[in-house]
């Protein structure tokens, strides 16, 4: 598993790493029922602390892309809650367009660009 993380980026490191591993199934370089590496094993390879590591993997837990198992250690496991994601996705994307707003960004850019970003993840019309 690649994990590309921008040290001197201004986003979290456990939000890097919990959006490379989102990227990662959405892209299908991950799949479900694959182990992740161990805690320690990821915080070695990355050079990042393992709080670090752990953390994104509790984020990852509690937005249901993994499951924990004592044996497997964190597996992908994708929860299928519709109606949570749905409300999540709300709650993101009204910044998210406050900010489009702000810029005059038009409405068929928006679109245009959900669209091409969409299908880059084998989204379905």
């Amino acid at each position: 598993m690649i994990i590309e993380i921008d040290f001197n980026s201004d986003e979290a490191l456990y939000l890097q790493l919990r959006n490379q591993i989102i990227l990662g199934i959405a892209t299908s370089r991950i799949r479900e029922g694959d182990e992740l590496p161990s805690v320690r094993q990821l915080a070695g390879d990355i050079g990042i602390n393992m709080h670090t590591v752990n953390k994104a993997y509790a984020v990852l837990k509690q937005e249901g892309f993994i499951k924990v198992d004592r044996r497997r250690g964190a597996v992908i496991s994708i929860d299928a809650d519709c109606v949570q994601t749905i409300s999540e996705l709300r709650k993101e994307l009204k910044v998210i367009l406050a900010k489009v707003s702000c810029k005059n960004i038009s409405r068929e850019e928006v679109h245009a660009l959900i669209d091409e970003i969409y299908e880059d993840y084998g989204g379905i019309n």
